[in-house]
């Protein structure tokens, strides 16, 4: 393919273009990796950071068939290229559209360059104790009939979400679940989004899932919590308003009937609290290692 032949040209042309750089080209050079950069920490955060790793197997693939003259391949991707320009913009309409609103606002850099990292240290947040909050209430609304819809926020930006929401911006306590998911309360209908140890948004709309291999005993909140773990890679803690089981999804997964323990090690899990656990413990069990040395020295 042209555009193959051009890559393996570009390539050619950029070792001898080494030789005669300057100071103008350093720069200019420097400009460029930041902005991919950030365009790339930006992507991390939404189904883009998915597709693109999608993409680059493809690429990887294509490149492969190239090389090895495989012209079947190559023939059929040359006249599918076309249309799968025009699909990815297609799907990722949402993702662009977000990304050029961001671009018209003042706060667009900063936001920008420190949204990854934003990210991450929300996700290290996430603790022990509200984990034992979000399953205390569960138990509670479960034992009581109370049906409830909880996401938790991973690596993936939930604010499309949160934009059908209500704001609550408030620490994660039980007795705030049990009061927002109470029947006949403003904000007890939706989904409620958890980023970090905070309630961020309630009453917050989520994509159903149409997948017929659910069973049809579930009804519109296991499709809903389902249906955002098939779009995000979020968590979603499910209570059943007519039996009172405790439910998860996740990656499209739902685990259901789950008591007290069996939630919080799912929590846990998915949330990789063991392996932080874990290597905060190995660390502690060398720092005990060294002071016995030291002792005896």
């Amino acid at each position: 393919m042209h555009w193959l032949e051009s890559i393996n040209e570009y390539i050619e042309n950029l070792i001898l273009y080494t030789k005669m750089l300057n100071w103008r080209d350093v720069v200019e050079i420097l400009i460029i990796a930041f902005l991919v950069y950030y365009i790339l920490a930006w992507m991390k955060t939404t189904r883009a950071w998915r597709l693109l790793k999608g993409l680059i197997i493809i690429s990887i693939f294509l490149f492969a068939a190239y090389r090895l003259e495989m012209s079947a391949i190559m023939w059929i991707a040359q006249n599918v290229l076309g249309f799968a320009v025009t699909a990815l913009i297609v799907v990722m309409q949402p993702e662009l559209r977000h990304a050029l609103e961001e671009l018209g606002q003042k706060s667009f850099l900063p936001s920008f360059v420190f949204s990854s990292d934003s990210s991450r240290r929300m996700q290290n947040f996430f603790s022990e104790k509200t984990i034992n909050e979000i399953t205390k209430a569960c138990v509670e609304m479960g034992k009581a009939r109370t049906g409830a819809l909880i996401v938790i926020e991973k690596k993936e930006s939930l604010k499309d979400y949160e934009r059908t929401g209500i704001e609550v911006d408030a620490v994660v306590t039980s007795q705030l679940l049990v009061n927002i998911f109470e029947h006949n309360t403003p904000l007890h209908d939706g989904a409620v989004i958890v980023r970090g140890n905070r309630i961020t948004y309630a009453t917050c709309y989520l994509p159903l899932s149409d997948n017929l291999d659910l069973s049809k005993e579930l009804g519109t909140r296991h499709r809903a919590g389902v249906g955002i773990s098939e779009a995000t890679d979020s968590m979603t803690v499910i209570v059943s308003e007519e039996t009172g089981k405790i439910s998860i999804a996740y990656e499209g997964e739902l685990e259901r009937n789950l008591n007290a323990d069996e939630v919080k090690e799912k929590m846990r899990q998915l949330l990789n609290l063991n392996e932080e656990d874990n290597s905060k413990a190995r660390r502690k069990k060398k720092v005990r290692k060294q002071g016995k040395e030291q002792t005896r020295k």
